[in-house]
């Protein structure tokens, strides 16, 4: 990549330096800037061609430049000779004006280094063109290397040259005395022109009839580039020393046998015995056959062979071979018709024009594009010629491409498309238009071709509109969205309302249909369908398109109508027009046809949706009722432990729980959800019950903690310890018969101290689930130890409301209780204080008379325990019993509410009927007594 760098920077400085070094200093390039060094022509290819601009005007030229170095060789006179005759040949082309010779556009400018003039942009010489590139840059051009000659170029070059020569020869009354391929120069259009005027004769009797025209001997001494080019040079120039016009006209048959030979002469000339040379060259001529001229086309192979004749009055002239046959080829014409153009009248050139389209296919496109597209586009100053020259070009702009089309036919387009007279322009344009929008730069479109679309729609001619309203869905497909949207569908809307004619109405309708497919779905919903609507015309074509515009929008798969369109304004704007006095049965049909269809679709989709909504409304339904029995059976199981509580409670004491009416409101609650829905606050409490439910099952189970019993210290013996065994014995003896009505009676602890909920042993499993009780709870009762503290209040001293009397038994064996009491025997009790007897005020009640411990003492046992014995006819519940399952003693009394080591399963044992031994009855009363 490095070494194709220094490359190119090597080869643009070496570039730079040949422009610098050879132009540098001449008067030229105070008005010009030279610019790529592109060719070479003139005699010997002397002279450089550069690319140039006039810096005033940037005006596009040709620089020719000789450089002075080329000459360093010879002799100072030869040097002089040289310039000399450079000079000669500049300033003769300078002083002669034709179309056929090549324009000078600044004289000749000397500087130390260099010759320099300007003419009109150059391609090349046909030299360069043929295959000699002498004098050319190292790195030639692909343009020159790869160029070749269609027929027609050559063909019409050759005839531009023959004209040239016709004009020297007719008018001038000159010889040039050096036609070559390397004097004749292909312009920038393609045009041939003929230069190299350095051994030019003129007549030496120009007002005569028959010219003279001096001759010089040949002189092999001179330069080269003082000399002419031998190999083109007729026979009479060296053998006879004699020159006149058919000694060109033998030039331009050696030039037309290099032209068909790719470049190479008839003869090879040895410069060294030229005379030797030309008299062989003449011994050849007289015997040319058709044979040695196989290379050129038939049609002028004689008149070649004509030209090179050896005797010079034989040869044409230049006026006879322009009207040869061979040139009257249509492109020839057709080329030399637009170089005459300008000397036609408008007639003559739309005639041509009108012509001219059947002719363009037949040229090849380099030909139309130099030579024919600048004359065309040139014509566009003249507003009357623009109809006729318009499509030409846009035929010629088909077969460019973009960047071409971009390049040399849409700067010329510019001013045209602003032009709306003569109005067939705007029509040219509206039926081209699929090329414009396709060819032309998006913004030029917007700035340029879409504008003159919508003076067309606004024009005042019913035919231009009627025209632009056909043509516009053709390429509707090309036009940005944006400009539709906004600029197009408003002016056709605009066209349809305000005009008063029927078949701008009507198209504008179709023309609507046709590109409904390249609008927004919703933009012909919210502003095409509305706008049918607006239309005042009743007539049978306006209604069939309203029609239309309804059924496309309808039935196209992109656009559709919403079943809300359809009910709320289709079909209420097209049933009536269906009615119309004016259709007729074909008609009125099609309009039924397409009504039906919308209301069959109407139903279907309405149908559909009402179907899928009662399926959801199911659903939910189901779905509603699914939660509410959830929620029922959540509420039937959270309340079972209740109603089991309230059939217990009931039993031992409806009063015993302060909360009994809130759960007989929860009964009512529950009766009325079966017998309706619930209610929003009745929801809510059911959310909380089963939220505290969730609490509890997720609780970690409880772990028991053992209390390890304190021993009481022993303690001397004194008068309770012998009341205590006279009253246990007074018991036993009183147990010891078989009726068990002198129980002892006890008043539970109120009913804000009992906080676990029990119910009947019929089913434990739910008493568990509903007390939140772990059934895999277990309880020691061996560690059923409890500290007594004698100033607890175990029983409530009153017998108020909701105090239940229950009968004791003792169960058939007390070593469950037995940790509860009796020190170990060995262990001595401290010196106590006098016992605190008030403790016993809460056992025996208010209402029961203090008794002092010596009238306790004399009372019969039987009296001391019927002080216990439940009031007649209060209800004695045996399976609650002290000791046995559900036992209220060991809750109630002892605060076992929730107490980890109380298990149900210790006490599952039938209730005895009597108590087996005084002495553990006796222990219990110690312990509790203290």
């Amino acid at each position: 990549m490095e070494s194709m760098l220094n490359k190119l920077k090597s080869t643009v400085t070496k570039v730079t330096a040949d422009v610098t070094s050879a132009v540098m200093g001449n008067p030229v390039t105070r008005e010009f800037d030279v610019g790529r060094h592109i060719a070479s022509g003139g005699n010997g290819l002397a002279w450089k061609i550069f690319n140039g601009t006039k810096k005033s005007t940037k005006q596009e030229v040709a620089v020719f430049v000789f450089d002075k170095k080329l000459i360093d060789k010879y002799q100072k006179f030869e040097k002089d000779q040289i310039i000399d005759s450079l000079k000669r040949g500049v300033q003769q082309l300078t002083r002669l004006r034709h179309p056929r010779l090549l324009t000078v556009q600044h004289p000749l400018e000397e500087s130390r280094d260099c010759l320099a003039f300007c003419t009109e942009p150059v391609f090349a010489s046909l030299a360069n063109v043929l295959g000699n590139w002498e004098n050319l840059p190292s790195s030639i051009s692909p343009d020159i290397k790869d160029y070749k000659l269609y027929d027609v170029e050559t063909k019409y070059g050759l005839l531009q040259v023959s004209e040239g020569l016709s004009f020297l020869h007719s008018s001038v009354k000159m010889v040039h005395g050096n036609v070559t391929p390397e004097n004749v120069i292909l312009n920038k259009s393609g045009a041939w022109k003929i230069m190299g005027f350095d051994f030019c004769v003129s007549s030496s009797n120009p007002s005569e009839q028959e010219p003279k025209f001096p001759c010089k001997e040949w002189d092999p001494n001179l330069p080269s580039l003082c000399l002419p080019n031998p190999e083109y040079l007729a026979p009479e120039y060296i053998l006879s020393v004699s020159c006149e016009t058919a000694s060109d006209m033998y030039s331009l048959g050696a030039v037309m046998y290099a032209v068909f030979n790719q470049g190479r002469p008839i003869f090879e000339v040895n410069k060294q015995d030229i005379y030797k040379s030309f008299s062989r060259q003449l011994d050849q001529l007289s015997r040319l056959g058709s044979s040695s001229l196989t290379s050129i086309p038939e049609e002028v192979r004689e008149h070649v062979k004509l030209l090179l004749n050896v005797t010079p009055t034989v040869r044409p002239d230049a006026d006879q071979m322009t009207k040869i046959p061979f040139f009257d080829d249509v492109g020839a014409v057709t080329l030399q018709y637009f170089d005459t153009l300008f000397q036609r009248d408008n007639l003559q050139k739309s005639q041509f024009f009108k012509g001219l389209p059947k002719v363009l296919p037949k040229l090849p496109k380099r030909v139309i594009v130099q030579r024919i597209l600048p004359c065309l586009t040139s014509e566009f100053v003249n507003p009357d010629m623009v109809p006729f020259v318009l499509p030409n070009v846009l035929l010629i702009a088909e077969e460019c491409t973009k960047e071409e089309y971009i390049k040399l036919i849409l700067p010329e387009l510019g001013p045209v498309f602003k032009q709306q007279e003569p109005i067939q322009i705007l029509l040219i344009f509206l039926q081209k238009m699929d090329l414009l929008l396709t060819k032309t730069p998006p913004d030029e479109i917007k700035n340029s071709v879409l504008p003159m679309v919508y003076r067309a729609l606004e024009a005042p001619s019913i035919q231009i509109q009627e025209l632009c309203l056909n043509i516009i869905p053709t390429f509707a497909n090309l036009i940005d969205y944006p400009s539709m949207k906004n600029a197009l569908i408003p002016r056709i809307k605009n066209a349809c309302l305000q005009t008063s004619s029927l078949a701008v109405r009507v198209n504008s309708l179709v023309c609507l249909g046709k590109i409904l497919e390249y609008l927004d779905k919703w933009f012909v919903l919210d502003d095409i369908l509305p706008f049918l609507q607006q239309i005042p015309s009743k007539e049978p074509a306006v209604l069939m398109g309203i029609l239309g515009i309804y059924k496309c929008t309808f039935t196209h798969k992109k656009l559709g109508i919403t079943k809300e369109q359809l009910a709320g304004k289709v079909l209420p704007h097209l049933i009536p027009l269906s009615i119309e006095n004016n259709l007729n049965l074909n008609q009125f049909s099609s309009f039924i046809a397409v009504i039906k269809e919308m209301l069959s679709r109407l139903e279907s989709e309405h149908r559909t949706k009402l179907e899928q909504l009662h399926v959801m409304q199911e659903q939910q339904r189901s779905l509603d009722i699914g939660n509410q029995m959830s929620a029922s059976e959540e509420t039937k199981v959270a309340h079972s432990a209740s109603q089991q509580i309230d059939k217990v409670f009931n039993n031992i004491g409806a009063d015993l729980l302060s909360g009994g009416e809130s759960e007989n409101r929860e009964d009512g609650m529950q009766g009325k959800q079966k017998r309706g829905s619930l209610t929003l606050e009745e929801k809510q409490k059911l959310a909380k019950e089963q939220e505290q439910a969730q609490k509890l099952k997720s609780q970690q189970p409880l772990k028991p903690q053992v209390h390890t019993p304190i021993a009481p210290v022993k303690q001397t013996k004194d008068l309770t310890d012998t009341l205590m065994e006279n009253m246990s014995s007074l018991t036993s003896l009183s147990v010891s018969t078989p009726k068990i009505s002198a129980s002892s009676t006890f008043t539970p602890a109120p009913s804000s101290g009992l906080g676990m909920m029990f119910s009947t042993p019929i089913d434990n499993t739910k008493r568990n689930l509903t007390n939140g009780l772990n059934a895999n709870m277990g309880f020691q009762t061996s560690g059923f130890s409890m500290p007594v503290n004698p100033n607890q209040n175990f029983f409530s001293g009153t017998g108020t409301a909701g105090v239940t009397t229950m009968s004791l038994g003792a169960p058939p064996t007390m070593s469950n209780f037995s940790p509860l009491t009796i020190p170990p025997a060995s262990v001595k009790q401290p010196q106590q204080r006098p016992t605190d007897m008030s403790a016993l005020n809460n056992l025996f009640g208010p209402q029961k008379p203090k008794v002092s411990m010596n009238q306790l003492s004399q009372q019969k046992p039987n009296q001391w325990l019927n002080q216990f014995a439940p009031p007649q006819g209060s209800p004695v519940m045996g399976s609650t019993a002290m000791g046995t399952q559900g036992n209220v003693m060991g809750q109630a009394a002892f605060g076992m509410q929730g107490n980890p080591f109380f298990n149900p399963q210790n006490f599952a044992q039938p209730p005895p009927t009597t108590m087996t031994s005084s002495s553990s009855a006796s222990n219990d009363l110690k312990d509790l007594f203290g």
